[in-house]
């Protein structure tokens, strides 16, 4: 049976690359944002689901960050790392000369700042809903116009590549994680992603639950914290370790760490990913 999995589309943008790396003989569903994205694996019109989680340049995707903490109970069942090129597209015909507009997607306006600023001194960044949506926009402005995107997103519209790699950093590249309804089984390279908090602000109590893990010799990939949304100075801790939430030493530092947080919420366990 062939794989059904959303993307946020629409077709050319960095995910539905990372969605045909992860798998390219899925039914891929495109999604209008990453909200949809979970909607459509939620609801069953895809079994499976790939987002942004992670960038090299930019950091933590943290729209990403607060959807896995708040707004679903999807597991993470894979991981994939793609590197991301962008290119300066034009119209057909159009040159760089007098741009007044730069659209892009958030991340890449962020992964292309120094690039944008030095090359285009006057003109004005302009976020679009995804990158292959910038090249719409830059199509439709009432002004002078170019757009940062893939090279794959130039092949689906009548529009010239003036230059590649405009990335400020050529190691630029974007970790994907692929959710579905349940995680993955253990494989003896894996990793699991969890996220907590606590009732009281105390001195000590994220030390001590680090120290869960580094006490039973777990490797800490990862750790980055999100508000809560309740009040100023309160967060929410989202971290990556070493192992399955199955392994013995994993799963009693889960055991541990449960009593010593108001919430714990284990994201999944799935494959590291491993560098070419």
């Amino acid at each position: 049976m062939t794989r059904r999995l959303a993307y946020l589309g629409p077709p050319g943008t960095y995910s539905e690359e990372a969605a045909l790396l992860y798998d390219a003989d899925a039914e891929l569903v495109s999604a209008t944002s990453l909200p949809a994205v979970i909607d459509i694996v939620h609801d069953g019109d895809a079994e499976e689901g790939i987002v942004p989680v992670e960038n090299s340049l930019e950091g933590a995707v943290t729209f990403t960050a607060d959807l896995l903490i708040h707004e679903t109970t999807l597991k993470i069942k894979s991981e994939l790392v793609l590197p991301i090129h962008h290119c300066l597209l034009a119209t057909a015909g159009a040159t760089a000369d007098d741009v007044e507009v730069v659209y892009s997607h958030p991340q890449s306006l962020g992964q292309c700042r120094e690039y944008i600023r030095q090359r285009f001194p006057n003109a004005t960044p302009m976020q679009s809903l995804s990158n292959s949506a910038a090249v719409i926009d830059m199509m439709q402005s009432a002004k002078p116009a170019v757009a940062i995107a893939g090279r794959r997103a130039a092949s689906f519209f009548d529009v010239q590549i003036l230059e590649e790699w405009v990335e400020d950093n050529h190691s630029n590249a974007t970790r994907f994680i692929v959710l579905s309804v349940e995680d993955s089984a253990p494989t003896g390279r894996d990793k699991t992603s969890i996220c907590f908090n606590f009732d009281a602000d105390k001195p000590g109590s994220l030390v001590s639950v680090l120290a869960e893990f580094s006490e039973r010799g777990i490797n800490l990939n990862k750790i980055e914290s999100r508000p809560t949304r309740v009040s100023l100075g309160r967060y929410f801790f989202l971290a990556d370790v070493d192992g399955h939430q199955q392994d013995g030493d994993v799963r009693s530092a889960l055991e541990a760490i449960g009593e010593k947080v108001s919430m714990l919420k284990v994201l999944g366990s799935y494959p590291r990913h491993v560098p070419d």
